[in-house]
């Protein structure tokens, strides 16, 4: 079993789906150079975990903002055959505070949008959006000396959706 270094500095076991399953990756470009980062620790935790590309499914937003909206669409999407097409959606940004109340803002809109999302019940969307002081602290956890939280968004990703797995089968 492979293991991901915890922002917390703990060593944490990948689990292994219950089931085969698909994955959507919602990456804003907005800040690129860590958010890539992340959505790249992400998909290599799923890989460690067993999914094949076909599996992973990733799409770019241009900003945190837009991932509600591309999530909404992703969790909506069904197989044709009355289930969801993806079992989890990770939605990966980071909002780097500022001098205006934009940061406020941007983070509120991501958090509730993504919330309301999860509070359906349908799809586990991970939030996998850092909000940080400075750009130094996105970096130390997006693959810097705290890990790569986009690691843990996956192993989250696998966690609900082995949940919803043991749940649907009661």
């Amino acid at each position: 079993m492979s293991t991901i270094l915890n922002t917390n500095g703990d060593r944490r076991e990948v689990p292994v789906p219950m089931k085969a399953m698909k994955v959507a990756l919602v990456t804003a470009d907005w800040n690129s150079h860590i958010t890539h980062a992340l959505r790249d620790g992400a998909i290599d935790t799923l890989r460690k975990a067993g999914l094949k590309e076909e599996d992973i499914t990733s799409i770019s937003v241009p900003g945190t903002v837009e991932l509600v909206n591309a999530c909404a669409m992703l969790c909506h999407s069904t197989t044709g055959e009355s289930g969801n097409k993806y079992d989890a959606v990770i939605a990966t940004g980071v909002v780097i505070r500022g001098d205006t109340p934009h940061f406020d803002y941007v983070c509120l809109i991501a958090s509730q949008g993504i919330a309301q999302l999860n509070a359906e019940g349908n799809t586990p969307v991970i939030f996998d959006v850092l909000t940080v002081e400075n750009e130094q602290q996105a970096l130390d956890r997006a693959g810097g000396c705290l890990g790569n939280k986009g690691e843990e968004a996956a192993v989250a990703a696998i966690e609900m959706a082995n949940l919803h797995t043991r749940c649907s089968s009661r």
